[in-house]
């Protein structure tokens, strides 16, 4: 069982969608700016050995990007090292950066196809 697959087994996480607004703001900003956009929060928000704030550090809505960051447990450091296996209290590698990115955007991607625009 993949990552994802795992984190839908979490009635916690299983319950963030992407709604009409994130579908639309996908929509008008494409899926690459998207991206952009995670690999810029990964890296000012979860990336550092210790995060500000961290733990509250990621909003529950206002970002397509911030809701699939709390469905794929990468929102903080205690749940990257939870459900990823990272460990706190370091910074994350570049390589490690990129890993937490692709679920995002594989999350992203599952919640376009489930409701296309």
């Amino acid at each position: 069982m993949g990552i994802l697959e795992r984190l839908a087994t979490s009635k916690f996480r299983a319950k963030f969608k992407l709604g009409t607004n994130e579908l639309e703001y996908i929509k008008s900003k494409g899926i690459d700016m998207i991206q952009t956009h995670a690999r810029d929060f990964i890296r000012d928000r979860v990336a550092p050995a210790e995060p500000n704030n961290d733990g509250k550090q990621t909003p529950m809505r206002g970002h397509p990007v911030f809701i699939a960051q709390h469905a794929t447990a990468t929102c903080c450091r205690g749940c990257v090292e939870k459900w990823h296996k990272i460990p706190q209290h370091r910074e994350l590698t570049q390589s490690e950066q990129e890993y937490l990115v692709s679920i995002i955007m594989e999350w992203i991607k599952r919640q376009i196809i489930m409701q296309p625009f």
